[in-house]
């Protein structure tokens, strides 16, 4: 068995477990706030982190670790693992489905592994690079060639509430030359619907590493093109097919 291969059973296998203790959601909540008032963390996500940094360091010590909640670990193997214990935190404490464990590996080229995990959806996504992209164990691919007017494009919005002037804006001017729009409420989760063919694309600003690292993956190696650029001061991440891709780029505003 390779390497990659080697990280991606441990990924998966993690991820499940992690997968597991989070479905049983907890009667009461220990509220974090982060970034801002609505920028929350409950018990669970510290406590998926520690069950998903555990088990990596017992299986793989010198590994380099990067988590949402705070963990932070350098690597001495040439391998990093980069973690969202609970990707769309806000659906998880609401009891809304979507929600997922999103778990990276990493090394001096980029992401050699990705896993998101969904378990309110029955969704498992994986991806190796140059591997391919796989849904539950079968290939997927993402939409393409798509046409603007038929695209069904996913979003989402800024906890800080001043960057959301800005993302209304770009959502008002694609909305009346789209299909519809689709607010899943979890970056990871819209990255691998782009690479299913669920949605057609998706675009947010403000994305970090653990939102986007086993995500964008997953959708690259499914066919999509995945960018993000500076706009208006922010980190604008866009994921669809290339024809699309193109054309959502040239209808984004100065």
């Amino acid at each position: 068995m390779s390497v990659t291969d080697e990280l991606l059973d441990l990924a998966l296998h993690i991820a499940k477990q992690a997968g597991e203790m989070l479905i049983d959601r907890p009667a009461s909540w220990d509220l974090t706030f982060k970034s801002t008032s609505i920028d929350i963390a409950t018990q669970m996500d510290i406590a998926s982190e520690k069950l998903i940094v555990n088990a990596i360091l017992e299986a793989r010590p010198d590994d380099g670790i990067i988590g949402e909640e705070g963990a932070d670990r350098a690597s001495t193997s040439g391998y990093t693992w980069v973690i969202d214990p609970v990707d769309g935190t806000v659906n998880y404490f609401y009891g809304l489905p979507g929600w997922n464990i999103s778990i990276a590996v990493k090394d001096s080229q980029g992401v050699v592994v990705g896993v998101v995990h969904a378990p309110t959806i029955n969704s498992t996504w994986h991806a190796t690079r140059c591997g391919g992209a796989f849904l539950n164990g079968q290939p997927i691919g993402c939409n393409e060639p798509i046409e603007l007017n038929r695209a069904l494009v996913a979003t989402g919005f800024a906890y800080d509430v001043k960057d959301r002037t800005n993302q209304l804006e770009l959502v008002n001017h694609l909305l009346p030359h789209i299909r519809d729009i689709r607010r899943i409420g979890a970056a990871a989760t819209d990255l691998c619907f782009v690479a299913s063919g669920i949605v057609d694309a998706y675009l947010e600003t403000g994305l970090k590493e653990w939102d986007l690292a086993a995500g964008a993956l997953i959708a690259s190696e499914a066919g999509a093109v995945v960018t993000t650029q500076n706009w208006r001061g922010m980190e604008l991440t866009l994921a669809a097919g290339a024809h699309l891709h193109g054309v959502i780029h040239a209808e984004i505003p100065a």
